[in-house]
């Protein structure tokens, strides 16, 4: 039997990959995206999203979620274009105009669907923790009829990739990330830990234009522009972080990582703002992914692709 998904996404790169590895998986019924700011704007992350299962042949609804981090009336994102480019897609879009969308629609689908199908559905979150946030706010018995909960998202016994000791996600919405943390909803984390672990060889990019599919292509130039990205930072590292397609990879079997349950917080302020860090203050409740098994994952995640 397919598991039920919902998938919450900021749709730059690696995104963009793993809406590919779960919809090619044939292992979920994926009942919506919801989006969410963080690599790029939400209006960017919307279309983007459109724009990735477009290429993929599918048609699965996506509803716009936050604009804004929780609790927030303003903020000045900075977009990761040295990273995912200006169109947040490798700069592989004829245009980065992007229509108006109406924000917000994503916290009652989600808890909708959870009450519809109580212990059913697994929530995959990807991006920033807003929607998560405002979906264990406003309905926290919806948020524990969910069957799973995944997060990409922290980094606890390594250094971050945006600051020494904050990850990405959670350093764009800190005070979601440690409402989550703080609420004792068990989560699977996913973070830098992990996916660090789990490049994708250029190699096996290259190999994806040798198929001469119009979706192969650009799936390749995508990673290119993502492996260039990499290089800047880590001359010879010679592929790009698989983060997103691991969380993808973790609900598909969990076999790939090996867990510790934690309790974690998040300082929201200070010099440390972001940082993923345990705590002995409250019950463990979060499966922290500290080992995985790197070769069988990127195995099973080109196999799946199948370009």
């Amino acid at each position: 039997m397919k598991k039920k998904l919902i998938m919450d996404i900021d749709t730059g790169i690696d995104d963009a990959l793993a809406i590919a590895y779960a919809v090619r998986s044939n292992q979920f019924d994926i009942l919506g995206f919801t989006t969410n700011f963080g690599n790029v704007p939400l209006e960017i992350a919307t279309r983007n999203t459109h724009f990735v299962l477009e290429k993929l042949g599918q048609s699965t609804p996506i509803y716009p979620g936050s604009s804004l981090p929780f609790h927030k009336e303003s903020y000045d994102l900075t977009v990761a274009k040295h990273i995912h480019g200006e169109d947040g897609l490798g700069n592989t879009l004829k245009s980065n105009e992007a229509t108006a969308v109406t924000p917000d629609q994503a916290t009652e689908f989600i808890i909708e669907k959870l009450h519809a199908y109580p212990n059913e559905i697994t929530l995959l979150f990807v991006g920033p923790l807003t929607n998560l946030a405002k979906v264990i706010e406003k309905d926290r018995t919806a948020a524990e009829k969910a069957a799973n909960i995944v997060v990409m998202g922290g980094a606890v016994t390594v250094p971050g990739n945006v600051r020494p000791h904050a990850e990405a996600n959670i350093f764009s919405d800190p005070e979601a990330a440690k409402f989550v943390m703080e609420s004792g909803v068990r989560i699977t984390l996913v973070g830098l830990d992990v996916t660090m672990q789990t490049l994708l060889p250029k190699k096996n990019i290259d190999a994806w234009y040798d198929t001469g599919s119009e979706v192969s292509d650009f799936f390749a130039d995508i990673s290119s522009h993502y492996v260039t990205a990499y290089e800047e930072f880590k001359p010879g590292i010679g592929g790009c972080g698989l983060h997103d397609p691991l969380a993808v990879g973790v609900i598909i079997d969990p076999s790939f990582v090996q867990t510790k349950t934690m309790a974690l917080d998040v300082d929201i302020d200070g010099d440390t703002i972001g940082i993923t860090k345990p705590t002995e203050e409250r019950k463990p409740t979060i499966q922290v992914c500290l080992e995985v098994e790197k070769e069988r994952f990127l195995q099973h995640f080109l196999d799946t692709l199948k370009f």
